[in-house]
């Protein structure tokens, strides 16, 4: 019986990943580079340490990695000030329909705490939630199943009581490892032969997750 719902932040719920790749792209060229989407898509859902060094083997020690990723967040921050943070449809229908029905709502995402709080704020999101876990809280982050585990210790939640929202391949796999069915909308990157089947389901959007609860095919 479900009793928690645990939502991933960037590409579930909210559009970020596109913006997030276009300020990569920026500032690749700026260093005579190219950023093809297909290395970005590998990267997606993973611990800041594991992108890093995934950028290095593609583009040398010398990258210039904090820098550039400062850079990328100054780029998706001026985007989001000047046209709003693009919330995923069907999200907050979503919400309205757990917390009315009891569920507890948890964001568990790579994100650093500052940038998370921030966004839960600016998107009008933070009260739907009951709590929140993120990557710099947690010494093993997706795949590992560590910050999902920790979301069911927030909860207060076994983790056979929750289910996952997930986008990417790397929370696809720490959902699974923590014992939790996953859930997944794709964002930018269909699951790889291997991924899909260890998620329990892959729907287009998160309205047709709310439409599954309604329909008790989800249900407390």
């Amino acid at each position: 019986m479900i009793k928690a719902v645990i939502f991933d932040m960037d590409g579930l719920m909210i559009d970020s990943e596109r913006v997030t790749f276009e300020g990569y792209v920026i500032e690749c060229e700026k260093l005579g580079l190219t950023m093809e989407e297909e290395f970005y898509k590998q990267v997606l859902g993973l611990p800041l340490p594991t992108v890093f060094e995934m950028f290095y083997e593609k583009y040398g020690r010398s990258f210039p990695m904090e820098k550039v990723l400062g850079e990328v967040h100054r780029y998706m921050d001026d985007r989001f000030q000047r046209e709003g943070v693009p919330v995923k449809e069907g999200l907050r229908e979503l919400l309205e329909y757990l917390k009315d029905n009891g569920y507890k709502t948890i964001v568990a995402t790579s994100s650093n705490r500052d940038r998370v709080d921030r966004i839960l704020k600016q998107t009008g999101l933070a009260e739907y939630f009951d709590d929140s876990i993120c990557g710099d809280e947690i010494e093993r982050g997706k795949p590992n199943p560590d910050v999902f585990l920790k979301a069911c210790e927030k909860a207060g939640t076994a983790p056979g009581e929750a289910i996952v929202l997930e986008d990417s391949e790397a929370g696809i796999q720490a959902g699974f490892s923590a014992g939790i069915p996953v859930i997944c909308v794709p964002d930018m990157k269909y699951p790889r032969e291997g991924f899909r089947e260890k998620a329990a389901r892959i729907v287009d959007s998160l309205t047709v997750v709310s439409e599954l609860f309604k329909a008790g095919r989800l249900s407390l």
